[in-house]
């Protein structure tokens, strides 16, 4: 590996830090090189915190090294005032001569308008160094600026004979299909994404109550639907316990940690909601309703990722799981089950 792309694997790995904690900004890391040693580094933290291009220039003992390094960042130094101020003015003002970046911004206050700074101001500044790793790490911030909506993550358990559920006119009660390991990853995937979504006959016949317990990280918002308000308000997503957000046909006052947002069932409700979330600033979504919910989205081609647990049992009769296809990008064995990651190509 070249030297250039080494301190981009860097930016990289202390990027992967901000997991679940950044969105619906980007992870980014940075790292400050002078005469071929690191002197500086840092990552994006917390939303709304200081950017990784900040905190690796005040990590510098040196400061009047600054002007003799090289600095290396995965995602392009934003443009703009928001919760900071611009990363790319505070790069000029601390005289970096040297600039090199993985990939360029997709956000449209950024979108380049970064590089063109800091090349107006006589820095030098080099684009594309293992642009597609950092495209992927941020492939949901991509996804969100490029096709204006959140990436979708489908998951599902399924049995060795391809079932999903039982047959609830005869088992009223949910099944367990896969095993504590399973459940543990389930509750870690959970922290990392922005928001889960349930249809109205999970959240009736499961209640569930879509929160991180086998983890210690993020809650993300919980989401169902209820199109004619018929869902119990003592079921668990109703606790106000998290932040929980219902897709309804009726109006519905909102409550603490509990927001209504309407939506017209008469038509085609994903990309209704899919443009609400777009514009709530919902970076990704986990489903994870049952067949109907689930190949809505597969139907219709609104999906990124699908994550598919096998446990080892069989139900003979029952909800048959949904039959995707597309690229097989990860394989798990977690104990007596099997987790199969696949994009959508």
């Amino acid at each position: 590996m070249s030297t250039p792309n080494i301190f981009m694997q860097r930016c990289l790995d202390l990027a992967l830090l901000g997991t679940g904690d950044v969105a619906p900004n980007p992870m980014v890391g940075c790292v400050i090189v002078h005469d071929g040693i690191i002197i500086g580094e840092g990552y994006h933290q917390k939303f709304g915190q200081p950017h990784a291009e900040v905190n690796a220039i005040l990590s510098v003992r040196n400061p009047e090294l600054l002007s003799k390094s090289t600095l290396y960042v995965s995602l392009e130094p934003c443009a703009h005032f928001g919760k900071t101020p611009p990363c790319s003015d505070l790069i000029i003002e601390n005289r970096i001569p040297h600039v090199v970046i993985g990939t360029i911004d997709p956000f449209a206050k950024v979108a380049g308008k970064g590089i063109e700074r800091m090349k107006n101001s006589g820095i030098s500044v080099e684009v594309g160094i293992l642009e597609n790793e950092c495209r992927e790490l941020n492939r949901r911030f991509f996804t969100f600026h490029e096709k204006k909506r959140p990436y979708i993550l489908l998951k599902w358990a399924q049995t060795l004979d391809g079932f999903i559920d039982t047959d609830r006119t005869e088992t009223q009660h949910p099944t367990w299909i896969t095993n504590a390991f399973a459940k543990r990853l389930v509750h870690k995937q959970r922290s990392e994404e922005s928001a889960i979504l349930i249809g109205t006959n999970t959240a009736e016949y499961d209640n569930p109550a879509l929160t991180v317990r086998e983890w210690t990280g993020n809650q993300p918002i919980r989401m169902a639907l209820d199109r004619t308000g018929r869902l119990n308000s003592g079921l668990h997503i109703f606790d106000q316990k998290a932040p929980t957000w219902i897709f309804s046909g009726i109006k519905h006052p909102d409550a603490e940690n509990l927001k209504f947002i309407p939506l017209d069932f008469e038509n085609d409700i994903l990309p209704q909601m899919l443009s609400e979330l777009y514009n709530r600033d919902v970076l990704s979504v986990i489903v994870e309703g049952g067949s109907v919910l689930l190949n809505s989205f597969l139907d219709t081609g609104l999906w990124d990722e699908a994550f598919v647990y096998t446990g080892n049992q069989f139900f003979g009769k029952g909800v048959a799981a949904p039959h995707i296809s597309g690229e097989t990008i990860g394989f798990e064995k977690l104990d007596d089950c099997k987790l199969h990651v696949i994009r959508n190509k």
